[in-house]
Formats: structure tokens, C-alpha cells, sequence
């Protein structure tokens, strides 16, 4: 896709972004001791008192979650110098002892922008909070019902994963689609996802299936989903491990499709009905350089929704340059339809607050996986 002057120099800004950020990675290395995140940590521009914009970043830092939040906290303050802004004071919140209670903390201690929460129930906490206040929120969820109303989401929502690999499999001529999905909400806006890709795109659906989540019942799921017809493709809404028994069960011949909950399990190719199967997930060489540069300075690897956190603060970065000192953060910086580039890819926000990324779409092989249609690097208009 050939792009105008516009987007050129749009897409020039977000490299000129990614070249201070991201692409440093390769070549920028340092042994600096690891500083855990924490309540108000010092930033690494901080110093003598001087006006700053103050950003709030609200993640578990304890509990069953504080793995992944600690990640997401650091890659964001790691991203914060890599960038070598000296314009945005970073201030850190866990949301496990009360994502209100923190929301209301960070407001009432100045910020302007709030990064997070992960939890969508947190989203759910803190958006009354921050809408009273009238500071937006960029969440590190992906679930689109808690979008909207100056409230943004980063994650990869299952939609747009569910798209992505039933439109290369149409691609490919796959024409007749299964389903077996898990009970619950998740698997009801699986469902949905399914449902309308296949459609739009000009397939038909054989078969949809619903199972709770045991042994037994994805077995038997499998079983009776096998008996409706015959099937050019199958989805399997579900984590790896429960695709594998789901897979074996199944009548062969149907290529097996995931979600983006197969994205990082390195164990899909040890089930031999898995291999050939096909899910789409955010391209991984920029994590990759994050991966090291993250172990360099915090000493151990970065769970795989730390670079949430980098791309935040890389966007946050971005929208400093529009944004004076004193003033509301400048939600139309947002709204950029070239979209952003990060360590995930490129992704832009839609008028509904969710994230829409450009994902590749790969295959599962014994020792992992290839990727056979890469993300795209620019949006269509």
C-alpha cells in the first residue's frame, strides 16, 4: 500500500518514537541495578522540582497477578528512558489493594493521564473515578466492553485474533468452519467473533459447539461437533492445553485454528494433532530486542504483556510533544488514524476506545511455531 505525504510524516514521527525507544534495543545496553516498581518510584528523570506531567500507572504489583503487573511496570519505565524524556514524571500504583482507592490516590496527587489498570474489573473501578475528574485512561485490558467514554484498551481483543486466522484460512480456500468453544463470557464473544468472520468473508459455519471446561466435556464437545459434517476448519476457543485434548478427539482431516491464548505456550507442537494448526498474534522480533534490553537492567525476563507497558509510555511519549505542562492531556493525539507504532506492532484506537493491531498469523510446528502471514505494517484508510 502506497502511502500519502501525510502518512509518511506521520509514520516518520512514530519511527522518530520507536528509533529514541524500541529500535535502541538492539544496540543499547546496560548493567544498571534493578529498581523494583513501586508506590511513587523515583523516575528516571527525576530530580531538581520542575514542572512535569504526571502519569499514573495502575497494575497489581502484589497478589496473583504482581508478576505480570511488576513487567508491564518496568518495560513502561524502561520506555521512559529509552526515550529520554525529561517532560513526564511516572507514578506507580498497585491495584491490588483497591483499583478505586489507587485511581482516586494518582488523581488526587496530580496525574493527567492514567496507564492501566490490567484487570478489566479494575477498568470497570477506576473509569467513574478518573471520568469525574476528566483524565483519561489507557488500560492494559482487552476485554472492548469497558472501552469508551474517554477510556482506551490496549490489549488484543479475541475478536480481532478469531478474524484474522478465519480470514487467511478463506484465503487459503477454507470454505466450511467449526467451532468449539468454552461456556462463560469469553467464549460467548468467541462465539460472536466466529460467527461474524466466517460470514463477512464468505464461508459457512458446519458446527458450533459449546463445552465447560473439563476433560470429559471438551472430549465429548469434540465428539459431537465431528458428527455434524464435514469441516475445512476448526476453531478451538481455548488455551492450548485444553485444544490439545479438544484436537485429539476430533475427526481428522480439519485444519485445528487457536486464539490469541496460544501466543507464548511453547508446548503446542509436543501434541501431534496440533501441528499445522494456525493463530494469529502480535509479531514478536520487537519483544525479542525488549527481552534483552529488559534483562539487562531488571535481571530476569519480562512476562509477554510487559511490552503493553513499553507501548503505553512510547504513546504517551508521542502525545507529550502536543502536550503543554499545566494542560489536560490532548485525547485527540488518540484519535491519529495512521496509528502507532510499538514493540507489539502497529495499532491505532477506534472511536470506540479499542485498539485495532495488525497481528501475523502463524502455524504450529513440532518445535514451536513459523509465522506464514506477517502483521501488516501500515492501516488502510
Amino acid at each position: 500500500m502506497a502511502l500519502s505525504p501525510k502518512t509518511r510524516q506521520a509514520r516518520r514521527a512514530i519511527l522518530a518514537i520507536i528509533g529514541s525507544g524500541v529500535l535502541l534495543l538492539a544496540g543499547c545496553q546496560t548493567n544498571a541495578p534493578m529498581r523494583p516498581a513501586g508506590p511513587n518510584p523515583v523516575g528516571p528523570n527525576d530530580g531538581p522540582d520542575a514542572p512535569r506531567h504526571r502519569v499514573a500507572i495502575i497494575i497489581p504489583l502484589s497478589g496473583q497477578d504482581a508478576g505480570v503487573g511488576t513487567s508491564i511496570a518496568n518495560a513502561a519505565s524502561l520506555a521512559l528512558m529509552d526515550s529520554g524524556d525529561r517532560t513526564i514524571r511516572l507514578l506507580t500504583y498497585d491495584s491490588a489493594s483497591g483499583a478505586a482507592a489507587a485511581a482516586e490516590r494518582a488523581i488526587g496527587e496530580g496525574a493527567e493521564l492514567i496507564l492501566g489498570p490490567l484487570l478489566a474489573e479494575d477498568v470497570r473501578a477506576v473509569t467513574p473515578v478518573a471520568r469525574r475528574s476528566n483524565v483519561p485512561v489507557v488500560a492494559f485490558s482487552n476485554d472492548a466492553s469497558v472501552a469508551g467514554g474517554g477510556i482506551y484498551i490496549m490489549g488484543a481483543t479475541p475478536g480481532q485474533a478469531i478474524d484474522r486466522v478465519i480470514r487467511y484460512s478463506r484465503s487459503k480456500g477454507a470454505t466450511r468452519f467449526g467451532a468449539l468453544v468454552p461456556t462463560g463470557l469469553y467464549g460467548q464473544r468467541a462465539a460472536q467473533a466466529m460467527l461474524g468472520s466466517v460470514r463477512s468473508s464468505g464461508g459457512s459455519i458446519t458446527g458450533l459447539q459449546t463445552f465447560n471446561r473439563s476433560v470429559a466435556a471438551v472430549r465429548s464437545a469434540a465428539q459431537i461437533l465431528s458428527n455434524k459434517g464435514e469441516m475445512d476448519a476448526v476453531l478451538i476457543a481455548d488455551s492450548g492445553k485444553m485444544a490439545a485434548i479438544a484436537g485429539s478427539a476430533l475427526r481428522p482431516g480439519a485444519r485445528l485454528m487457536g486464539t490469541e491464548l496460544w501466543a507464548g505456550d511453547r508446548t503446542l507442537g509436543q501434541t501431534a494433532r496440533l501441528r499445522g494448526a494456525l493463530f494469529a498474534a502480535a509479531p514478536d522480533a520487537r519483544f525479542t530486542q525488549l527481552v534483552g534490553r529488559y534483562k539487562a537492567r531488571y535481571g530476569k525476563t519480562p512476562y509477554r504483556l510487559g511490552s503493553l507497558g513499553y507501548d503505553a509510555m512510547l504513546l504517551t511519549v508521542r502525545s507529550a510533544r502536543s502536550w503543554p505542562v499545566g494542560r489536560p492531556f490532548p485525547m485527540r493525539s488518540l484519535a491519529d488514524r495512521d496509528g502507532f507504532a510499538g514493540v507489539d506492532g502497529i495499532f491505532r484506537f477506534g472511536r470506540d476506545g479499542v485498539a485495532e493491531r495488525s497481528l501475523e498469523v502463524r502455524q504450529v510446528t513440532a518445535t514451536g511455531a513459523i509465522t506464514v502471514s506477517p502483521a501488516a505494517t501500515s492501516f488502510a484508510k
